[in-house]
């Protein structure tokens, strides 16, 4: 019970000083790609700080969905992020939920932030939280699918248990079905991601926002949350994806030396995962709205055929 405890208090410490960084890192290596110099790697850290030093402004058509919503997201993120094995195999609270339980954590706080960005009656929210359920009607079936492909040798949705059996199985991507839900996977990190070619971060332009149109009518601290859960969201799609289909490395047994070569191994995979991120945003352009529920159905037929192919052989 104990190393539990220690174990959650650790990982909580983790994602919250090293989401700032992945997204300060992507944003580096995006604009070296690029040819530019881009902002300091710790320019998320400045900008959260920022945030959280100022007063909050709030309309005065919201109600306390406004001011409850960044507490819940920021929280709720948090937890989701306490269901994943990061550095050893066993995540601080696998016993009380699974796959299917962090994927309805997301689905909480999306629905409460489109909830909120309707709060104000700003047109602009309105746009961003009804383009953001549009997209994840697509998103959350395309996801489970993805990982329906990888769960169905465990035959569980603990996410211990399935990595135990990628590593002693040794799958790799040299297997269809394995390969074919990657891909599928690494479809849902950018939509899930707010990424180009799906969304754009960087941007506030009224025909490409999605995410950031829910956050217009923050200000201060809360937006200092809402950017936070964000940055932690990021951190935990892109931890899945790594827990799923690159898991050699992690700690499979508690002792100080596993867990030393788990941590380097998952910051090595984070940092590639991060390069090709990056490499996707500088190669492509931002794809049409329209376009987008047609790239995540792509990605539900990869993993149906994932599927199909595993249970055939």
């Amino acid at each position: 019970m104990a190393e539990r405890v220690v174990g959650a208090i650790i990982q909580v410490l983790l994602l919250l000083l090293l989401a700032p960084l992945v997204q300060g890192l992507i944003k580096k290596l995006k604009a070296r790609l690029q040819n530019r110099l881009g902002a300091n790697i710790l320019q998320p850290y400045y900008d959260i700080f920022k945030y959280l030093r100022k007063m909050a402004v709030i309309s005065e058509h919201a109600s306390w969905l406004t001011r409850v919503t960044p507490y819940l997201s920021f929280f709720t993120m948090l937890s989701a992020g306490l269901l994943l094995p990061i550095v050893w195999v066993d995540a601080p609270l696998s016993e009380v939920g699974d796959l299917v339980v962090f994927v309805y954590m997301f689905a909480l706080v999306r629905f409460f932030m489109a909830l909120t960005a309707l709060d104000a009656g700003s047109a602009f929210g309105g746009m961003g939280s009804s383009r953001e359920m549009a997209l994840s009607a697509i998103a959350e079936p395309a996801l489970f699918l993805a990982a329906i492909a990888v769960l169905l040798d465990s035959g569980t949705t603990q996410l211990g248990p399935v990595i135990e059996n990628v590593v002693s199985q040794n799958l790799s991507w040299l297997n269809p079905a394995y390969g074919l839900a990657a891909l599928a996977m690494l479809i849902v990190v950018i939509a899930e991601t707010g990424r180009i070619p799906v969304d754009n971060p960087d941007t506030h332009l009224e025909l490409t926002m999605i995410h950031e149109g829910m956050l217009l009518e923050y200000s201060g601290r809360y937006l200092g949350l809402m950017v936070w859960a964000a940055h932690i969201k990021q951190l935990l799609i892109l931890t899945l994806f790594i827990d799923l289909f690159f898991p050699w490395g992690i700690a499979m047994e508690l002792s100080p030396g596993a867990l030393a070569l788990g941590a380097v191994a998952y910051l090595i995979k984070l940092f590639i995962l991060s390069l090709f991120l990056a490499l996707i945003e500088t190669a492509y352009a931002k794809i049409r709205l329209f376009q987008v529920p047609k790239l995540l159905v792509s990605s539900m037929a990869l993993s149906l055929l994932a599927i199909i192919v595993g249970i055939a052989k």
